[in-house]
């Protein structure tokens, strides 16, 4: 029997690769400038993990689909997956159909 603890697959952020999450997910709210926008860059800004930040991004994908269509909104949405990637749970990182 095993007694070791498991190992969390996720790895703990710095300050620094929070902030590169944080642009990137900004970035793709760039040209959407509503008051609900100025709100998720409140949100994204107070963010303090990578999973709170993924969380945002059905925010994100709402914002996108209403400045443009749900097209734009997967693609930006979908692109982010990336940055994500090490920080979260595979399962997680799921693409917008």
């Amino acid at each position: 029997m095993n007694l070791a603890p498991r190992q969390r697959s996720a790895r703990t952020a710095s300050l620094k690769d929070l902030a590169q999450i944080r642009r990137q997910l900004e970035r793709s709210i760039d040209d959407c400038t509503s008051e609900s926008a100025q709100r998720l860059r409140k949100k994204i800004d107070e963010a303090r993990t990578p999973l709170e930040l993924w969380l945002l991004r059905n925010d994100a994908y709402q914002l996108i689909s209403q400045r443009h269509d749900q097209s734009v909104a997967a693609r930006r949405i979908n692109t982010l997956i990336h940055s994500f990637e090490g920080w979260l749970e595979p399962k997680q990182l799921v693409r917008i159909k």
